[in-house]
């Protein structure tokens, strides 16, 4: 009876199973035609679809790395649901677990997500390890204030294991949209086990996932299980990318004295940096001391085999800047800083030693690509998300990086909604007074960098993430601020306001950049009176020129005039007909 008993439950786990599947949606990334898989140079002419080296690499590297190259580690899956549950199964080849890491980690799945104000959130998934593995992230809360389009999710593959076969399913009714790869110049990390991900208990907390999360920028996770070894087939694979920076991290592979002799891995180091500046002269490359072993202290032989590797690398680093090289940087073991319970086994970071690595390189990389933050919300550079009936913020994202690449523009104005919706390109549904805009501006080459419902922190985002890289402009002028007003302080939005300014001076040198006051809005015309004396005094000590306009919009009294807004923030077609009478003489001085 008791085994009739467990039949029939068994059998009745599997209908509920089989016809809450019956409910469910499924996608599998590996059937769309174009790769939504992020997190490797190479989405073509691969051999199987979750590898991380096409298939032409399999002729020149070593059947070490090629294996290893099918390691999920480091790709990643976004897409935007409101689904209440999110359920991801697949199959992986190789072994769940290891002695000393988990099976979350080696073969594990790992889902984040951010919310419309660009906060980051972690999903807590029952899993299941059999067979066929399966995540269920259920009971999630589907939406955000501002709409019912859900949130945007990342999901982190595994990072010990070849993923064979995946798909993520939603219920029937819940809205599912995969994202594309983003258009930002990636990370590129060349690395060992360390960055590889061992062992770090579940894919998101790998170092490299940490710091893709920190800058909030794509990172390709190039690391070999004892194979990073500073190899002349994988730098000339590397050539194939042009990154944000190049990271080498190769030290902890190459420490053996017999197999790599000091004049051997001096000449692996001079090599990999000559050939990478002689395709990338200008892209930084941070090379990276061995951060040691916890029971070094204990045992000298593990201490003199670190330091010694570092001491080589040191002096090539210091070799190559004699020889003139630019943007080459060095990480130290001290700046990395593991601390004494960091590690798994005296080798391996634990999730401890994941975040000092993360914490170490954000610094790093932090002070080589200037995006400094502060402690203010307007300076905690972030994306965001609202209606997405009116526009998609991503893809204004998008199409401005395009546009930059084949029409770069002459003259760009930074804002918020009242002049994204104004008109001009990238264009945009919802559009106010285009005609005015139209008539003047696009035959001037000035270009709307501006988004509804954005703040000064998330101009700094896009600044940060290459809206103004590689062309120069001739004018810049900038109105951010507005929608921080019922969020922070005066001094917050000063603060916020100064470090832009310094993110767009410093790429954008050669641009005549002007600070706007912010413009009078209903409730707000005292306040913003206040704060404008404010942002002259600013414009001065950051050396940018300064212009108010607002006046146009005010009465005697110094309230706003109703007849020239469509809701006391937003100007109506004769207010917008007349700021541009109002912006022509700062636009056509440059």
């Amino acid at each position: 009876m008791k085994k009739l008993s467990l039949l029939i439950c068994l059998f009745s786990c599997l209908a509920v199973f089989s016809q809450q599947e019956s409910t469910f949606k499924w996608w599998n990334p590996a059937e769309e035609e174009e790769s939504l898989l992020e997190g490797r140079i190479w989405n073509s002419e691969l051999e199987d679809p979750y590898d991380r080296l096409p298939q032409k690499a399999k002729r020149v590297v070593r059947q070490a790395v090629w294996n290893l190259s099918k390691h999920s580690a480091g790709l990643m899956i976004r897409f935007r649901s409101n689904a209440e549950k999110i359920v991801v199964r697949y199959t992986v080849k190789g072994n769940h677990a290891m002695q000393h890491m988990p099976a979350t980690g080696v073969s594990g799945v790992d889902l984040y997500a951010i919310d419309s104000d660009g906060n980051w959130l972690w999903c807590n998934g029952q899993r299941n390890f059999g067979e066929k593995i399966s995540f269920t992230f259920s009971g999630i809360q589907p939406n955000d204030t501002y709409h019912k389009m859900g949130r945007e999710y990342r999901l982190y593959l595994p990072l010990y294991n070849q993923v064979e076969w995946m798909e993520i399913g939603v219920e029937d009714e819940a809205y599912f949209q995969p994202l594309p790869i983003r258009m930002e110049k990636p990370i590129v990390v060349y690395g060992t086990s360390i960055a590889q991900g061992a062992c770090a208990s579940r894919p998101g907390m790998a170092w490299t996932s940490i710091l893709s999360r920190k800058l909030d920028r794509p990172l390709i996770n190039l690391a070999f299980s004892g194979n990073g070894r500073l190899e002349e087939e994988l730098i000339d694979l590397l050539l194939e990318v042009d990154p944000k920076i190049y990271i080498l991290d190769c030290l902890p592979n190459l420490w053996d004295a017999k197999n790599y002799e000091d004049a051997e891995l001096s000449k692996r180091i001079l090599r990999s940096v000559r050939s990478l500046k002689a395709k990338n002269p200008q892209t930084p490359v941070l090379l990276v001391e061995h951060a040691g072993y916890t029971d070094g202290l204990l045992v000298p032989a593990r201490k003199t085999a670190y330091s010694r590797v570092n001491d080589i690398q040191e002096k090539a680093f210091a070799q190559l800047k004699a020889e003139g090289y630019e943007e080459l940087y060095y990480m130290s073991r001290e700046e990395i800083a593991l601390s004494l319970d960091a590690m798994v086994d005296g080798t391996h970071p634990n999730d401890l030693g994941m975040m000092q690595y993360a914490d170490a390189y954000e610094e790093k990389l932090r002070q080589i690509l200037d995006e400094p933050l502060g402690k203010a919300s307007t300076t905690q550079a972030c994306i965001q998300y609202r209606e997405p009936g009116n526009y998609d913020w991503e893809n204004r994202h998008r199409d401005i990086l395009k546009m930059n690449q084949s029409d770069p523009p002459k003259t760009i104005i930074l804002a918020n909604s009242i002049v994204h919706f104004w008109g001009g390109l990238p264009r945009t549904k919802l559009v106010r007074e285009e005609e005015s805009w139209e008539k003047t501006f696009t035959p001037m080459g000035v270009r709307n960098f501006a988004y509804g419902w954005d703040r000064i922190e998330n101009v700094l985002w896009r600044v940060y993430h290459d809206e103004l890289e590689e062309f120069e402009a001739e004018n810049i002028i900038l109105m951010i601020g507005t929608n921080n007003l019922h969020l922070n302080t005066d001094e917050e939005i000063l603060e916020g306001l100064a470090l832009l300014i310094k993110a767009i001076q410093h790429r954008q040198a050669q641009a005549d950049l002007r600070l706007m006051g912010l413009l009078p809005r209903r409730a707000y015309e005292e306040r913003i009176a206040q704060l404008n004396r404010k942002l002259a005094q600013l414009a001065a000590e950051t050396r940018v020129d300064y212009a108010d306009i607002g006046n146009i919009f005010l009465q005697q009294d110094q309230k706003i005039d109703e007849d020239l807004f469509s809701d006391g923030l937003h100007p109506n077609a004769t207010g917008y007909i007349k700021m541009r009478e109002a912006l022509l003489p700062f636009i056509q001085n440059n």
